[in-house]
């Protein structure tokens, strides 16, 4: 079984979580014994492999599912969908996409509109935790039966993590809220920066700023309280440090597909505070996990400041999510692409004759 993996073509000239995702299946995969890679679209034909495995259904990724069907390749659809979608939003995007058509005489076409496509043409689409799948169903009219929920997996350095590289390295001794990733108004960083500022807590930030975001970035330094790390590879050990070393991980955002940041710090023991548009569901994790709403900025701070005061068993905490391994990952994988190719080839006009004739 020879598996292509692909996203739309500028994946890789940034850093962040679907980089992230990708590279770790593909890791995942190789060790398993599948016989995976990186499509190169400039080299490759996808009709080179036995099944496509498409990261993302936005970014003009319709095409390639379009492409992948017209060729008879089977399609698998990591569609990392935001779980904000629900049926109301839905419905105002067909209208907007209905509209736009009317307009332009059917010449421009809605990023919902492609988006749908690429998760009705996908024969699987996975979902990464049962609110994703609930988006892609009600709001995109999917078909729950070609669903898979199959969540990401943590690397094991973070389970390994200790907090002294990042207390050398920054001589920062005391306790600090860490926000990890992209700096940019949808992280809302600032906010909550500021509503921890008042109340004496210091904030670590790791991640970078692209130049529209620059703006937003000083205004975060400037801020007393915001201490910046500076852009930090995924494998770098000082963001595993940090982690470990970090009193609670703060992700504020507006929304969050399913975040592997909040898996990391959980992993290397620290709790989290997050915000509640996610996919992301730990059973029994209330002590170590809270789920905010992102504009509510007195119960950050108030549920950062119990963390800090009252922590959690850090063993406790990693066990949260100690299920969570891209071994895992693979075989799971694995067996949805077995399963695909066995109905493809069920369904395969050439063994419907056969048995016909017999």
């Amino acid at each position: 079984m020879r598996v292509g993996l692909l996203s739309y073509p500028m994946l890789f000239q940034r850093e962040g979580g679907l980089q992230v995702q990708l590279r770790a299946t593909l890791d995942a995969l190789v060790q398993a014994g599948v016989q995976a890679e990186l499509v190169d679209p400039h080299r490759h034909r996808l009709d080179e492999y036995d099944v496509i495995h498409v990261f993302s259904a936005i970014n003009g990724n319709y095409r390639i599912v379009e492409t992948a069907a017209e060729m008879g390749v089977p399609v698998v659809l990591s569609a990392l969908v935001p779980p904000a979608w629900d049926r109301s939003s839905g419905a105002c995007a067909r209208f907007a996409d209905r509209l736009a058509g009317r307009l332009t005489a059917w010449n421009v076409q809605t990023s919902y509109a492609q988006t749908k496509r690429a998760l009705q043409l996908a024969q699987r689409v996975i979902a990464l935790g049962t609110a994703e799948r609930t988006a892609i169903v009600a709001a995109f009219r999917t078909d729950p039966h070609k669903i898979r929920v199959l969540p990401n997996g943590v690397d094991r350095r973070f389970f390994e993590a200790d907090s002294g590289l990042f207390r050398r390295h920054t001589g920062i001794g005391g306790p600090f809220v860490l926000m990890a990733g992209a700096i940019s108004p949808y992280k809302n960083q600032l906010a909550l920066a500021q509503a921890l500022g008042s109340a004496g807590i210091n904030v670590v930030l790791a991640g970078c700023a692209q130049p529209q975001h620059r703006d937003y970035l000083r205004q975060l330094l400037d801020c007393p309280n915001v201490h910046w790390l500076g852009a930090l590879a995924h494998d770098n050990p000082l963001l595993a440090s940090a982690y470990a070393a970090a009193a609670a991980l703060a992700l504020p955002s507006q929304g969050e597909v399913f975040p592997l940041v909040v898996l990391e710090a959980l992993a290397a023991g620290t709790p989290a505070v997050m915000t509640r548009a996610s996919a992301l569901q730990l059973p029994d994790s209330g002590f170590a996990l809270r789920q905010l709403r992102a504009d509510d900025m007195p119960a950050w701070r108030a549920a950062l400041d119990g963390f800090i005061n009252c922590p959690p068993e850090r063993a406790a905490v990693s066990a949260l999510v100690e299920q969570f391994t891209w071994r895992r990952v693979a075989q799971q994988l694995t067996d949805c692409y077995a399963g695909l190719l066995a109905e493809v080839s069920e369904n395969s006009p050439v063994l419907q004759a056969e048995r016909r004739a017999v």
